[in-house]
């Protein structure tokens, strides 16, 4: 595999909106409420960036969040952390990833835009990227 050495690829979704049933109190689990989520990921690029297969198809990250925002849970710390480990899964090359989600207008007392929470990962003594050095 050639690669590029010393440069970073980022590849990100933001604001990926769902509308979920996650939380702690029942109602919240019955009536459901929008989220947003982000991913982010980093990771050493191939030299061969027309090559789908060579790099973090976003497509396959907004399947990840989809399908894991399906899950109701009543902690948002479960579900960040699902969707970290299965990104992890799919592209174990990667160097950083990062997984937000916020839960929009939460049902509390007072006007709040959202509630985050947001999890990383980042790779031991950067293990994929010395993988790659000559």
């Amino acid at each position: 595999m050639n690669l590029v050495h010393n440069n970073i690829q980022t590849v990100a979704l933001r604001d990926v909106k769902c509308y979920a049933y996650h939380g702690y109190y029942p109602e919240e689990q019955l009536t459901g409420i929008y989220f947003s989520v982000d991913v982010t990921v980093t990771f050493v690029p191939d030299i061969d960036t027309e090559n789908l297969q060579r790099t973090v198809n976003y497509e396959i990250l907004n399947n990840i969040i989809l399908e894991e925002m399906k899950h109701a849970r009543k902690m948002l710390e479960t579900v960040v952390k699902s969707i970290l480990d299965k990104v992890l899964f799919s592209y174990p090359f990667l160097l950083s990833a990062e997984v937000g989600i916020k839960k929009l207008n939460p049902p509390m007392p007072g006007q709040i835009g959202h509630s985050f929470v947001q999890l990383s990962y980042q790779t031991p003594n950067n293990q994929a990227y010395n993988q790659y050095q000559p």
